[in-house]
């Protein structure tokens, strides 16, 4: 949603249990460093719907931020327009620390439609969260997971 104003409902994103393993599966194969990644889909009566987990490289190779590579970007738009696909945001994990937006996370996030995945490995379990941020405010999206 454009024009400035912030969302009056919560945002749903609905995303099926092998999609959530791989984006958990590659951020642990990046550790000690953040992994990042883009995901696609359709947008469904209020609901992002997740079809597709683009696993990006972080040219940064650093453990508290990340920079996707743009070959590996422009890669995956041109195979979502191809299926059919809209962007729909983008996750990327923190290793050492919550599932939040950090206020780096906060300041680039440019895309007020776009959904933001962080997923922490701080703890024994991976814990994933998707936030909406607009006009520098983060709100928590809901996650459905699908079999």
């Amino acid at each position: 949603m454009s024009g400035g104003g912030t969302r009056a409902a919560r945002e749903r994103l609905t995303i099926k249990k092998s999609d959530i393993g791989e984006m958990i599966s590659h951020a642990k194969s990046c550790l000690p460093n953040e992994s990042c990644g883009l995901i696609a889909g359709k947008r469904e009566e209020g609901a992002k719907v997740v079809e597709r987990v683009y696993k990006l490289k972080n040219t940064d190779e650093s453990r508290i931020h990340f920079t996707v590579d743009q070959r590996e970007q422009l890669a995956s738009i041109k195979d979502m327009r191809a299926r059919g696909l809209t962007p729909l945001g983008n996750f990327h994990s923190h290793p050492e620390t919550p599932a939040r937006p950090s206020e780096e996370d906060i300041k680039l996030a440019f895309d007020p439609d776009a959904s933001y995945i962080i997923i922490s490995l701080a703890g024994k379990e991976p814990i994933i969260r998707s936030f909406h941020i607009e006009n520098g405010a983060a709100v928590q999206e809901d996650i459905i997971t699908l079999e």
